[in-house]
């Protein structure tokens, strides 16, 4: 896995808010040639943590052909961060709702406190739970400011949530 991520900044690639092309042409060939079960032995959600990689490097169908079909949780997450990087937030809440409460949220809240605490001119506020219906909107409107803190903290929070229901699909099951 780590040889995979490796091809693009091992993890830590800031993802785009709009999905566009494969970021790494070499990703998208070796996962051409991998299933799930090899890549994530044990995994306690293998097929959404291959569809987490395809999000990871914006290979936008591939990662919507293996999410659309599964019925987890997971799979409706990945799908509602796909659609929120289409951009079709209107898709994207329909997903999110299909979630529910998710077990990465409180960590994923935890980790956007500590974003928005770093760039407090950023114009997204944290509550009580996590609301990623509220995300959606606000990675929206950091869109139309390319270079800006908002757009920073969205990038930020964005890949905290990606690295979160990664680790979650790709962990083995308890």
């Amino acid at each position: 896995m780590a040889e995979i991520l490796a091809l693009d900044q091992s993890g830590l690639r800031l993802i785009p808010l709009v999905s566009s092309v494969c970021s790494s042409r070499p990703a998208r060939e070796r996962l051409k040639q991998q299933k799930a079960s090899s890549l994530f032995p044990g995994a306690r959600a293998p097929q959404e943590a291959l569809g987490g990689l395809w999000l990871y490097f914006s290979c936008f169908d591939e990662c919507h052909e293996i999410v659309q079909d599964l019925e987890s949780p997971e799979a409706s997450f990945w799908h509602a961060v796909l659609h929120r990087q289409e951009p079709d937030p209107a898709n994207s809440a329909y997903w999110f709702r299909s979630v529910g409460t998710h077990a990465v949220y409180r960590d994923l809240l935890s980790a956007a406190k500590d974003i928005v605490a770093r760039h407090p001119s950023a114009k997204f506020q944290t509550a009580e739970k996590w609301d990623p219906f509220s995300f959606v909107t606000f990675c929206e409107q950091a869109r139309e400011e390319p270079g800006s803190p908002s757009e920073r903290v969205a990038l930020e929070i964005q890949l905290a949530e990606w690295q979160l229901l990664f680790d979650h699909c790709a962990r083995p099951r308890s």
